[in-house]
């Protein structure tokens, strides 16, 4: 007596693992061969119920790369690749109380050492490395600053 799952009962199951956006779920429940009527019946009663909300996945997702950390211009990245507005990420990204300029010395520090580097290449392949997890000239900048004895 095996009865299949809902597409009610699939998102349900999706949502109690972690937060997902609603594009997340969407493409889930698609590919678990559920058709776009029943899809978009759900999502609105998921959203209607606060189950599904786009906003708090992306506080909570900003949070979490920060943790990694990674930087602001990342982190929208992702948002939008998972179908996040760009003014919601935007958002997220502004409430969350973070230092970018101290993430940026924290991440360079923990991959390079607190030494300055020695050539242009070593400084070349800091930056590069920095760039890739988000974080803009000036906050690169900070983060290869060495210490000032003021």
């Amino acid at each position: 007596m095996n009865k299949t799952p809902s597409t009610m009962d699939h998102a349900l199951i999706l949502l109690g693992g972690r937060e997902h956006a609603t594009k997340e779920i969407h493409n889930k429940l698609k590919l678990r061969g559920h058709n776009e009527e029943d899809i978009a019946n759900t999502l609105q009663s998921l959203i209607e119920m606060n189950y599904l909300n786009d906003q708090r996945f992306a506080e909570i997702f900003v949070r979490n790369r920060i943790s990694k950390p990674l930087g602001a211009l990342r982190i929208k990245q992702e948002l939008s690749r998972k179908g996040i507005p760009e003014e919601l990420a935007n958002q997220a990204i502004e409430n969350i109380d973070a230092d970018w300029f101290e993430l940026a010395k924290e991440l360079k520090e923990r991959k390079f050492g607190v030494t300055k580097y020695q050539d242009f290449k070593e400084k070349a392949k800091q930056i590069r490395y920095l760039q890739y997890r988000g974080f803009n000239f000036d906050q690169i900048n900070y983060a290869l600053e060495p210490e000032s004895d003021d």
